[in-house]
Parts: structure tokens; C-alpha cells; sequence
């Protein structure tokens, strides 16, 4: 699948070189791998590069980055000025999710290690004042991201899901007040769920923590640094941060809509007494007293600078004009999926996701996707139950929406008039997957799948 084959400047490198190689060769070569990459700023792609398509930014947080390649926030105390642009950052963070002097946080490497800490805390909270519960669980709609699931395989907490309306995409609100049971830890929610980009009903949800006294975390990895800014463009968004008094954490990504390098992430809660369940404390080590906020020991400072310099150099304005012309962007994109025949936008996106489905059997989505990256070079993010496309609309976008629309259009034609393009590509290994009945086979292949991508 990923051959090393030998080109023109390219070496397999499997051993240490007797002798090191020569730096400009293997800066040579290393450009010259780097062109089989997604390209995050040409527009092409819609997921895992956020760019916020201003060079001089780019250029200025790369700079920051390179600033503090070297250092550490493994220890505060040594590297003071880290804990200065964390403390900083998690400050101009709070305050941006109306949570006031009393919020506290950290920042962590990504999406993830937020989610993975925010549901290690709750665990670790029951743990000490519900000795009780020896079955932890945690109520989450079935849109929430995976990273949820992988926190709860991690820390042996049992995720019972909520099904979502399939039409609107937000939790059944009954459902999951009937999921709460006397093991329930903590609930969760989105803001927006990724799959469709809807905010889920977080003010109801809210509600139902207070009437449980359960905490609630609000997963914002990939809303929190844009849907503030909708909002005040003038976008309808539902309540959904430290406003609603249910809601006790939020974790929220930097490194996406906050346009830094990777990983910057945040996680904020609405107090201390919160939060200090998230951290790490050991006193008998010989190799001194320990103590770390987060899942990482060593935490690379040049990603910490860059979060920091990406916040204060954009400020509100920045953000703004990102947010207003993305956002139309985004409209843009809702607007001319829907007038496609065969085409329609699922669900009422609260900002700059479009999840694009089928209105017939006649036109697979992942063959429709297919086609569009072999004709035409889009990377276009496949999903399923139900199957669909998705679009995470960047600022590049902007001056490609028209092009990928016509596109679009002109690929919706060829799908209809071949049906064989079911049979092949993602559309078939979907089609394959959906038939087997067992999802740990599944899983099993899918594991088995990734040892070979990474051997």
C-alpha cells in the first residue's frame, strides 16, 4: 500500500547510515516526498490542515514555533515563559467561553488528550466522592467523536450512546434522559457534533445535569475558536459554553479554527475543584517528586508559543474577519450542494461544516466522492450511518468553492450513468464493511489493517 520505492533522490533509510547523510540531500528529499502529502493550502483538501490562507500569519507562527522548538513545559518552574503563554492562553480561552476568573484550565497536545483527560478527571472525581459505583458510565449522544470512546477503552468507563434525530442530528432529548442511570459519571455533548457540524441541544442537556448533579462536558474541539465568532457575526447558535450553568469543562482545539501549528488544544473547566482531578501527583519516585497536568510527560514548547502567538496576534478582529468570510464560504458550499440534483446538506450546520448525502439510491455519496478525487484531485472526507460526505470549510476555500461546485455537479453526472462505480473504490469497502454482521470482526480488521500501514 505504501511502497518505499526508490526514485530519483529518494533513498530507503531502514538502518542508521554508517555515516550521516548529507543535510541538503535529505532536505532535498524530504520536499520531494512532502508532494505526495494532502496539500492544506492549495483547497483541495477539507479535513486535518486548518489554514487560516494569510501568509504572514503562517510565516509568524512558524517563527514562534521555531522560537521554542527546544523547550519544554514538562517543568513550569524551568521554563517560566511556557507556563506564562499556557496560563495566558487558557485565560484568553475562558474568557472567550464566558466562564469568568473562577474557570481553569490547561492546554494539551489535541482534541484527544483533551477528551481523554476531561473523562480521566470525572472518573477519578467519582472515584473519591462515589466510592459506590465500581461500573462507571458516561451518557453521550451517538455523534459524539470517537475520541470519547477511546477515553472511555482507556479508563474503563461504559459509554451508552443516544440515538440523534435523523433529520435534525441533535440527541433525543427523552432517550437521553432515560440513558442517566445511578452509575453515571459524568454526561457529554457537542458544540458542533463533527459528523454534521450541529450544536447538540446543550442547554437542555444542561438542565439535566443540574437536575442529576453530574457534570458535563462539552466537547468544542473543532467549534470552539469559530463558533464564538459566528455567533457575534450574526449566525443563529445555540447556547453552548460556560453560559449554560450546567456545563462544567470544554475542550476545544487551537490548532484547528485558532489556525497554529499542531498540537494545541484546550481544556477548560468551570472551577479548580474540577480540575484537579486531571492531574497526575507521585511522591515515592526516586527519581524525585512528581506532578503533571496532563497525559504527556515532555510537552514541546514550540507548539505551546505558536498557540499563544496565533491568539494574541489575530485578536477579536482577525478572528472575526476569518469567521465572516469562511462562513460565507461555508453558505456558499450549503447553497449550491443543495440546488445539485440528487444532492442535499444533512442537517442545519451551526458553522463551517457541510455534511452532503444522497436523495437517491441511484447516486452512491462514496462513489460520487471517488470520482471527485480521481478526476479532479478533492480529498473529500467519507462517513457512514448514514453515509455522507464531509466538507470542514477553511479559508482556502474560499476561492475554490466555485470550482469544486461545478465539479461537483459535473461528477454527480457520471456517477448516475455508471452504476459499476459502487463496486469500486471506498464505496465498495463501505458497502463491504456495512455487510459484516459482527463489529468486533470489523474492528479486528480494521487493526489489522493499520499494522500494515506502519510496517
Amino acid at each position: 500500500m505504501f511502497p518505499q520505492v526508490e526514485e530519483e533522490g529518494i533513498i530507503a533509510i531502514n538502518r542508521f547510515p554508517e555515516d550521516g547523510l548529507d543535510r541538503d540531500q535529505l532536505l532535498e528529499m524530504m520536499s520531494k516526498l512532502r508532494l505526495k502529502d494532502a496539500d492544506g493550502h492549495s483547497g483541495k483538501s477539507f479535513a486535518y490542515i486548518y489554514d487560516a490562507d494569510l501568509e504572514a500569519h503562517n510565516e509568524f507562527v512558524e517563527k514562534a514555533f521555531q522560537m521554542f522548538i527546544h523547550e519544554n513545559a514538562l517543568n513550569p518552574v524551568a521554563f517560566p515563559t511556557l507556563r506564562r503563554f499556557e496560563v495566558e492562553v487558557v485565560s484568553m480561552t475562558k474568557h472567550l467561553f464566558h466562564g469568568g476568573d473562577t474557570a481553569v484550565g490547561t492546554m494539551t497536545s489535541g482534541g484527544t488528550e483533551s477528551i481523554l483527560c476531561a473523562i480521566k478527571s470525572y472518573r477519578d472525581r467519582a472515584r473519591k466522592l462515589y466510592p459506590h459505583i465500581t461500573q462507571p458510565e458516561m451518557v453521550l449522544p451517538e455523534s459524539a467523536h470517537v475520541a470519547h470512546e477511546k477515553a472511555a477503552h482507556y479508563f474503563d468507563v461504559k459509554t451508552v450512546y443516544v440515538p440523534v434525530d435523523p433529520v435534525t442530528f441533535r440527541a433525543d432529548l427523552a432517550a437521553y434522559e432515560r440513558a442517566i442511570t445511578s452509575n453515571t459519571i459524568c454526561l457529554v455533548a457537542s458544540a458542533p457534533q463533527y459528523p454534521q457540524g450541529v450544536v447538540d441541544p446543550i442547554e437542555e442537556i444542561g438542565a439535566l445535569a443540574e437536575k442529576y448533579s453530574l457534570p458535563l462536558h462539552v466537547d468544542a474541539c473543532i467549534g470552539g475558536y469559530m463558533l464564538p465568532w459566528v455567533e457575534k457575526l450574526g449566525y443563529p447558535v445555540p447556547k453552548w459554553d460556560f453560559r449554560v450553568p450546567g456545563v462544567t469543562s470544554i475542550s476545544a482545539d487551537i490548532h484547528k479554527y485558532g489556525y497554529c501549528p499542531k498540537g494545541a488544544s484546550t481544556l477548560t473547566f468551570r472551577n479548580a475543584e474540577y480540575r484537579k482531578y486531571q492531574f497526575f501527583a507521585f511522591s515515592t519516585w526516586p527519581g524525585g517528586l512528581f506532578v503533571s497536568p496532563s497525559l504527556l510527560g515532555s510537552r514541546p514548547g514550540g507548539s505551546i508559543a505558536a498557540a499563544w502567538a496565533s491568539l494574541a496576534s489575530l485578536g477579536e478582529s482577525g478572528f472575526m474577519d476569518i469567521a465572516k468570510k469562511t462562513m460565507e464560504t461555508a453558505v456558499k458550499f450549503r447553497e449550491g450542494i443543495a440546488r445539485i440534483d440528487g444532492l442535499r446538506v444533512l442537517g442545519s450546520p451551526h458553522m463551517t461544516i457541510v455534511s452532503m448525502g444522497s436523495t437517491t439510491p441511484d447516486l452512491h455519496i462514496l462513489a460520487l466522492a471517488d470520482v471527485m478525487q480521481d478526476k479532479y484531485g478533492w480529498k473529500i472526507e467519507r462517513q457512514h450511518r448514514p453515509y455522507c460526505l464531509h466538507l470542514s470549510v477553511m479559508p482556502p476555500h474560499a476561492k475554490v468553492a466555485d470550482e469544486f461546485l461545478a465539479n461537483l455537479e459535473e461528477c454527480v453526472g457520471i456517477v448516475l450513468a455508471d452504476p459499476t462505480l459502487v463496486k469500486q473504490g471506498s464505496a465498495a469497502m463501505y458497502g463491504n464493511a456495512g455487510s459484516i454482521p459482527d463489529n468486533a470482526i470489523l474492528e479486528d480488521f480494521l487493526t489489522s489493517f493499520l499494522d500494515r500501514v506502519y510496517s
